[in-house]
């Protein structure tokens, strides 16, 4: 004679393991949905930099001091006097986000060490700069103590016309999404400088390489 009551509260636990089956792939459907939907908003608003063409027009850039100075496309800028060295560069936002810029770290020379200069060690930017996606925009520094060793190895480089690199830190402009991009100038036979980049880093997420 077969016992119902068995019967019964086996096919009562076995539908609940369909049932917990069920909801264990739902909530995972889900997660994978969110999951994709945030990956899909953050790459609306990534940047990346990199330098403008060379038919992009000229730049003119101002400095706080009443100095200004002319970025080509393509190109930038580096001209040392006495009192500061002044540097800028001509970028151009290939991202789908705005790029705000936070902060460089120059190099008196070519660099090709595999990681960017720690966070802590970038000169923070004196105003905000933005750089819309598919325009272009600029970056752009001084050295001003003329005591220091970064003004003398700048100032040096620029009178030398020698090759230079600059990092510049930057994000989207929710504050996420930072990149440390390195830029190199180089002089050209005309007077002027070509800008070059040559690495990419993700600092809040995953590298691309």
């Amino acid at each position: 004679m077969a016992d119902w009551a068995t019967i019964s509260s086996l096919a009562t636990a076995g539908g609940t393991l369909v049932l917990a089956v069920s909801t264990f792939a739902a909530v995972r459907s889900s997660n994978r949905a969110a999951r994709a939907a945030e990956e899909s908003l953050l790459l609306g608003l990534r940047p990346l930099l990199v330098p403008s063409r060379l038919d992009d027009p000229p730049q003119k850039i101002g400095y706080a001091d009443g100095k200004w100075v002319h970025a080509a496309g393509a190109g930038g800028a580096a001209e040392a006097a006495d009192e500061a060295v002044y540097l800028a560069i001509s970028l151009r936002n290939v991202g789908s986000g705005i790029a705000v810029l936070h902060g460089w770290r120059f190099y008196s020379e070519w660099i090709r060490q595999d990681d960017h200069t720690p966070l802590e060690d970038f000169t923070r930017l004196t105003r905000d700069l933005y750089i819309a996606p598919g325009d272009i925009g600029f970056w752009q520094g001084t050295f001003r103590d003329r005591g220091s060793p970064e003004f003398a190895a700048a100032k040096a480089a620029v009178d030398a016309r020698e090759p230079f690199s600059v990092e510049v830190l930057y994000g989207d402009y929710q504050g996420g999404q930072r990149v440390v991009s390195r830029f190199g100038l180089s002089p050209r036979e005309d007077g002027g400088w070509l800008a070059s980049v040559a690495r990419h880093w993700n600092v809040d997420r995953a590298s691309p390489r």
